[in-house]
């Protein structure tokens, strides 16, 4: 991420500010403009929204992937745009705020995110694992397919690896797959895909 202002802002200051094009997102009252994304990296999103609508659809669940709703933490001047949000639409509909602008600050709104990893790999593992958590999103997915994260993350030799963090108690629990072990979800028990599957998602 390149920092797009030195100034801080409010998050609606930020809301109002935003241009037409590119993204950026506000942490904690700093704006940062999102790096170009590379494609492997578009590759994987697309791969797993097309298989998690695909898995929502065959439940027949509420829910939907929008593609520039924000998340904002309650009480901060943080909006996150995820690489993958799964929202639950039934609870969306009576939500004035959600009629007025596509931002959610309701967990009950979001049973999964998912982030992949790119160079800027802290914001995932530090602090929107932490805001995530606050917050109480109840499944959050880093998906790191370069092995980029630090070895407190992903261990010793570090190798592509995707961390699904479940809350328990409000807190995070980590399960975390590699190779052709199968990712399991809680919210998507049934998801019939592997750690592999994922990370080769351009060759398919």
């Amino acid at each position: 991420m390149i920092q797009a202002s030195p100034k801080l802002v409010t998050f609606a200051e930020f809301i109002n500010w935003l241009p037409d094009s590119g993204r950026y997102e506000l942490h904690d009252g700093v704006i940062f403009q999102m790096n170009p994304p590379v494609g492997e990296h578009e590759d994987i999103i697309c791969f797993l929204a097309e298989r998690i609508t695909a898995e929502y659809l065959r439940l027949k669940l509420p829910y939907g992937i929008p593609r520039t709703t924000f998340v904002k933490p309650p009480g901060s001047e943080t909006g996150y745009l995820p690489d993958v949000l799964v929202i639950n639409r039934a609870i969306l509909v009576n939500d004035a705020n959600w009629k007025k602008s596509a931002i959610i600050s309701q967990p009950d709104s979001i049973p999964l995110v998912l982030e992949v990893v790119s160079s800027n790999w802290q914001d995932d593992y530090y602090k929107k694992l932490g805001d995530y958590e606050r917050l109480g999103i109840p499944e959050y997915w880093i998906v790191d397919y370069l092995g980029l994260g630090g070895k407190r993350f992903i261990g010793n030799p570090k190798r592509p690896t995707i961390s699904v963090y479940s809350l328990v108690e409000n807190e995070y629990q980590v399960s975390q797959f590699r190779g052709d072990e199968q990712i399991i979800s809680s919210t998507f028990p049934e998801l019939n895909l592997t750690a592999n599957q994922i990370f080769k998602a351009g060759e398919i």
